[in-house]
């Protein structure tokens, strides 16, 4: 347990250095462009490269690649697991490269050839400067499941900030060179993401080559290694793919009902990212790796009890920033992105889509962990047929939402959807392994969920004490209003939890304990006379 919690906060650690350049990158988006037209054409723009990211950086390519790799290592030896890692890598690079192309040559022919509104012209100019975006980020994908496959999860993770920082030095230092509109400027932040993409695969380079690595020409054409990752990525892309295709079409559906429906979406989306990626998906990541090795060793009793200490500990560690979202969405928005183009009516609106979309960051979650359970599996088809199930649910949900409430419609859906793949899922797991216990999981939620009680409380208590006496007027009393309550609710959540005899509680404070002591046994640098 604490060996893979270790991992996780290995990973963690660095999703969350790169969240939160994200949130002073969103917050810099915030400040340029804030939730008008323009702000919608880019974040719009970028869902086409951004669905291959989603597609293979955070899931399909992963969670088929690492299974395979880790089967050949342990038949064939780590040469044989480099020769597929180099196969793969081609292989998503000629595919990628190809369907770049394809896109290129659309979306020119649409600008050119159809009857479009300004707006939308703008939405298309910047897709085709953004496009380049889609083979890097997906090659930089494949080396990631590589290095994550040879268990080293810091710095692969850590690649992610420089999507960042490239992309803040877009905003900051580009922007401004590409002429004083609002809509000029922001194809400085096309050229970043592609500049980003570049940086994304460049920084996993030398971690692979101390790896052993090499990079050379290998045919992927009728190598055995990617027909069988294609044979297990197939229904998760399929599954992945109508997700991101689906979220396409509601934002563009969106887009139609006003002109800060989507770029308000984005906002709150990237707030609840932050505790999906930190927990959820690095939590993910390294339980793919330990559940895959077990389920090749046919270890189905550890498989079993590994996964549920997983989902325990996630759903301690998420319970709490889904308390603090809910209770103190206002104040986060306006502390992050209240400036510039960004207004309090905007705050009032992120606001609302924060409120709507919260209840799906546990769901989210739980989904990642329960997805990749049935790849280590060797069962991609089940979570597919999920998957398929629930994007139908919010297909059809975000279009009854949107047209009945606008402003919040996308996220109501989003939440249902999001829900009921967590419950199908549950289901599915039950009926493939018989013999996991899904009740051993009620009582210790439920005293979980007690401290999230403790925890929103507090919260809510202690910024309405800081609000009617010191307010928030002031970048210090904005930073008082979210990180004072925030403080006090994490007090009293973990003591609660501690109280409660909560297990999870325990196993984070172990290993606090633990860096904390190999902090203090540090030797001291040594001094020379000079």
């Amino acid at each position: 347990m604490s060996r893979w919690l270790s991992s996780s906060g290995a990973a963690g650690a660095a999703t969350l250095l790169s969240r939160i350049l994200g949130f002073v990158r969103e917050s810099a988006y915030a400040a340029f462009m804030g939730t008008g037209p323009v702000a919608d054409a880019f974040f719009l723009a970028f869902q086409i490269p951004n669905l291959f990211r989603r597609l293979l950086g955070e899931g399909a390519l992963s969670s088929a690649f690492i299974p395979v790799f880790k089967e050949t290592e342990r038949k064939e030896g780590v040469a044989a697991a480099w020769q597929v890692g180099l196969a793969c890598t081609w292989a998503v690079f000629l595919a990628c490269t190809a369907i770049c192309a394809v896109l290129l040559i659309g979306v020119t022919v649409l600008i050119q050839f159809s009857n479009i509104d300004i707006h939308t012209e703008l939405m298309f100019r910047l897709m085709r400067w953004m496009l380049p975006y889609l083979p890097l980020v997906c090659v930089a994908a494949g080396f990631i499941g590589m290095l994550n496959a040879r268990n080293h999860f810091f710095l692969p993770a850590l690649g992610a900030t420089m999507l960042n920082v490239v992309m803040l030095a877009s905003i900051w230092w580009l922007a401004p060179r590409f002429g004083a509109e609002l809509h000029q400027q922001v194809f400085a932040l096309a050229i970043g993401v592609v500049v980003a993409g570049i940086a994304q695969a460049a920084f996993q380079v030398p971690s692979l080559v101390a790896e052993g690595f090499q990079f050379r020409w290998l045919s992927p054409w009728k190598n055995p290694a990617v027909r069988e990752v294609a044979r297990r990525m197939g229904p998760s892309v399929i599954g992945v793919a109508a997700f991101q295709i689906n979220t396409v079409l509601c934002q563009s559906f969106a887009y139609t009902h006003g002109r800060e429906i989507v770029s308000s979406y984005n906002y709150a989306v990237r707030l609840m990212e932050l505790p999906q990626g930190v927990v959820g998906i690095s939590l993910a990541t390294v339980l793919l790796t330990e559940l895959s090795t077990l389920a090749v060793d046919k270890k189905f009793p550890e498989f079993r009890s590994t996964l549920t200490e997983g989902l325990q500990q996630l759903i301690f560690l998420t319970l709490l920033p889904l308390v603090l979202l809910l209770t103190l969405s206002e104040p986060i928005v306006r502390l992050l992105f209240e400036r510039g183009q960004f207004q309090a009516a905007s705050t009032q609106q992120v606001t609302l889509m924060m409120l709507c979309l919260s209840p799906s960051l546990l769901a989210f979650s739980l989904n990642n962990v329960l997805a990749r359970a049935f790849y280590a599996l060797g069962d991609t088809k089940t979570p597919m047929r999920i998957s398929l199930a629930a994007i139908a649910a919010n297909f059809i949900a975000a279009f009854v939402s949107i047209s009945l409430m606008p402003k919040a419609g996308l996220a109501i859906a989003n939440s249902t959807s999001a829900t009921m793949q967590c419950f199908l899922l549950f289901y599915a797991l039950k009926r493939k392994q018989p013999k996991f216990d899904l009740r051993a999981l009620f009582a210790p939620v439920l005293r979980m969920s007690l401290a999230g009680l403790v925890a929103a409380v507090i919260a809510l208590a202690s910024f309405w004490v800081w609000n009617r006496w010191i307010g928030q007027a002031g970048l210090s009393a904005r930073v008082g209003a979210t990180f004072v309550p925030i403080a006090l609710a994490s007090l009293g959540y973990f003591l609660t939890a501690t109280l409660l005899r909560i297990r999870e509680a325990s196993d984070v404070l172990e290993i606090l304990r633990r860096r904390r002591k190999r902090t203090d046994a540090a030797p001291e640098p040594t001094q020379t006379s000079g």
